[in-house]
């Protein structure tokens, strides 16, 4: 598609992940980029949802919004995640089809993949299994997303495509501690404890990998899909590198200078013990991650201390 031709709607425009893509489209040449606030539209509610549609009559819809957070924000509100988000696709992408949306970009999670997938994890493994217990709620809700595209793909010829991104951070995240995931939550904790002359407390053991993708470059992909990609099977948005939980801590504390001790907490969970993903489909589209990790880090770092 040539987004300088297309009136783009992003839900979440103005969330994490969501202002970002925004930039890209416009990098993109994209002219045409509405946001909806939301104030304004609960995404949860079908005449809303339908207010929004005619308000901004679309060509283009990429639905990055969501209800989400860390292990300790998806096991305090299970229902709330479950609920939100499956609500939100139901409505934004039936919204769609009624209103005739030429394509609609469906953004799920890595949460949605089982907890025990073989690695590195194939899209058409995702239903292979259960999640990991502490996100399993958000994690269904985004499989269904997924399985709606496919559905409305098939029975409306619905241009509808799925986009599977792994752990993001970078400017712009959440640093909340109760909402904040793994790379926020530990650049915080570092501040605080060489601000306070405290230990370095990480949750679970730090044997836990991750695919850490900067989210820039996740924005990028969403982009590069809108524009190129046309397939009914869902795409990882990933590094195809994992990186440990305390090599992670090892990279913020230099760029922090942080010379204290770092303690682990194992009676915290790891959360699923390791995440690798599969890139091939990915590359098809022209799609491959550029931000080594110290330097997606230091660029957050510098984002956050900006901001205190």
């Amino acid at each position: 598609m040539n987004l300088e031709l297309k009136r783009v709607l992003v839900t979440g425009g103005t969330g994490f992940l969501g202002s970002h893509i925004v930039d890209k489209l416009y990098d993109h040449g994209c002219l045409s980029v509405v946001v909806p606030e939301h104030s304004q539209y609960d995404l949860r509610r079908r005449e809303e949802v339908c207010d929004m549609y005619r308000n901004f009559s679309p060509d283009i819809v990429i639905h990055a919004a969501a209800m989400c957070g860390g292990i300790q924000s998806c096991s305090a509100n299970p229902a709330r995640f479950l609920y939100d988000n499956l609500t939100m696709g139901l409505e934004v992408l039936e919204g769609a089809r009624e209103y005739k949306v030429e394509k609609f970009v469906a953004i799920s999670s890595v949460c949605a993949y089982p907890l025990n997938v073989s690695l590195p994890a194939k899209e058409d493994d995702l239903w292979n299994g259960y999640p990991e217990a502490t996100n399993a709620p958000y994690g269904i809700a985004k499989r269904v997303l997924l399985e709606q595209c496919k559905a409305y793909r098939n029975q409306y010829a619905m241009n509808c495509i799925g986009l599977v991104p792994v752990n993001m951070y970078g400017p712009r995240d959440s640093f909340e501690p109760v909402r904040s995931h793994v790379i926020p939550s530990l650049i915080r904790k570092c501040i605080e404890a060489k601000r306070d002359g405290t230990d370095f407390t990480v949750w679970g053991t730090g044997k836990a990998s991750r695919e850490f993708l900067y989210v820039e470059d996740c924005a990028e992909a969403v982009v590069l899909a809108t524009e190129k990609h046309n397939g009914e099977e869902p795409v990882n948005i990933a590094t195809g590198d994992e990186t440990p939980i305390e090599n992670v801590v090892g990279i913020i504390s230099s760029l922090l200078a942080y010379r204290g001790l770092v303690k682990w907490d194992i009676s915290k969970p790891d959360g699923q013990p390791r995440r690798l993903f599969d890139t091939s489909r990915a590359k098809e589209f022209g799609f491959k991650a550029t931000t080594p990790l110290w330097q997606g880090l230091s660029k957050t770092i510098e984002w956050y201390m900006d901001r205190l």
